[in-house]
């Protein structure tokens, strides 16, 4: 099987340079579910901007995808685009269908699972 890398995707240098960023969103996480390469833990994804101490990522889940148990310091959005989204935290399942957005503060652990085709933005902040 041949399997082919991000080669096609701008460069991050290209992807982060200059003063103003517009982004079409579904046209990326859907740009994402075309690649030819293999969904790691059922998903895909890209970092789409990155700059001091904000980080936006867009991810696309193929059915059952998941991430793992993890924690960030700093804060995070988790931002539901299509599907629909369980996030899991130390006070329960949160259940996110397109169009919806959980914050999170720092340090507060979490789990992202889609049980079906699903794309999210994830926003990171991080604290100073």
């Amino acid at each position: 099987m041949t399997v082919n890398s991000d080669q096609d995707r701008q460069p991050p240098r290209e992807r982060f340079a200059g003063p103003e960023h517009a982004f079409d969103l579904r046209e990326l996480a859907d740009g994402l579910r075309d690649e030819t390469t293999l969904a790691r833990d059922g998903h895909r994804q890209m970092t789409i901007f990155h700059k001091l101490h904000l980080t936006l990522i867009v991810f696309d889940f193929e059915a059952g995808g998941r991430l793992a148990d993890h924690q960030a310091e700093a804060h995070v959005a988790i931002q539901s685009l299509s599907g629909v989204l369980e996030v899991s935290t130390p006070n329960g399942t949160h259940r996110l269908p397109a169009g919806s957005v959980l914050v999170l503060d720092p340090g507060v652990m979490h789990d992202v699972a889609a049980p079906g085709p699903a794309q999210m933005l994830l926003t990171v902040h991080r604290v100073q």
